[in-house]
């Protein structure tokens, strides 16, 4: 599964299971592949919702999933797409076959997500694997009870966790595999993924994906 796994920059992700194609807060595509059977957004953030990245990617029956809190940003792109689906933090849903649970994301001192935004992260079922995409999030306790085998969480500071916030919560709900996001473009410095690696402990193994620093 590790391998299917794809950060193109910041925290723009694509997974590759046998369900189809799953992006996650597509950003600065650069080839309009329009290969993505689902997409999956946390938070209306431009650097996590950018319509114009979404359109490089989306196709006829593309289901596109966004916290119910943000339907309205949404709406523009439900004509173009199979459905429109909305989720709340902390539940558990099928997707056309996509088990999903959606985890809270927001900052606990820091202003720029609030809880009351009800913005999400993403817990995804896939080819047996659980795969916790965590969003911008701060070091919250939903996040502390999270399992899952592998987890991509943000490391970049400022918005989110920094790399020592986010390797403890990795050391709290020790996955098989860590990557990091969110970092080393729009936010972060590109060495922060070897700060945060050198800060988890074994025998989580830790795996930097972004290919692109590209500004």
């Amino acid at each position: 599964m590790l391998d299917q796994i794809e950060v193109f920059t910041h925290s723009s992700i694509r997974i590759k299971a046998q369900i189809g194609n799953i992006y996650l807060d597509p950003f600065q595509i650069k080839e309009e592949a329009h290969d993505a059977d689902f997409i999956l957004i946390t938070h209306s953030h431009y650097d996590h919702f950018s319509v114009d990245d979404i359109r490089k990617i989306l196709k006829e029956d593309t289901i596109l999933v966004v916290p119910e809190s943000m339907v309205d940003d949404a709406r523009e792109l439900a004509p173009e797409v199979k459905e429109l689906v909305t989720v709340t933090p902390a539940i558990s849903k099928n997707v056309h076959g996509l088990e999903l649970e959606t985890v809270p994301a927001y900052n606990n001192i820091k202003p720029f997500h609030p809880r009351r935004a009800e913005w999400v992260g993403y817990i995804m079922v896939l080819d047996g694997k659980r795969i916790y995409v965590a969003g911008d999030t701060g070091l919250t306790k939903e996040g502390k009870q999270v399992k899952c085998d592998i987890a991509l969480v943000p490391v970049g500071g400022t918005y989110t966790m920094d790399p020592k916030k986010a390797a403890e919560l990795i050391n709290t709900i020790k996955p098989e595999i860590a990557i990091p996001t969110h970092y080393g473009t729009v936010v972060g410095r590109p060495s922060d993924g070897k700060t945060f690696a050198g800060l988890v402990n074994a025998p989580v193994k830790v795996v930097e994906k972004i290919k692109s620093f590209e500004k």
